[in-house]
């Protein structure tokens, strides 16, 4: 994974991370959803990063 991209999943998912945080203090939903795309940002880091380096084998 490019250092960029890498950079970019690392910026969004420490944001909403934040937003997590905050949110539990005004409403418990809105905590609960920011938690689960909180998830699925880092999970989406982890699935960009196995496609990319499955990519790059095929190649060479």
């Amino acid at each position: 994974m490019s250092k960029p991209l890498s950079l970019l999943f690392a910026v969004v998912s420490v944001l909403l991370m934040c937003a997590t945080a905050i949110s539990m203090s005004f409403n418990a939903w809105l905590a609960i959803l920011f938690g689960i795309l909180t998830l699925c940002m880092i999970g989406g880091g982890f699935v960009v990063k196995a496609r990319l380096r499955r990519q790059n084998e095929n190649k060479g």
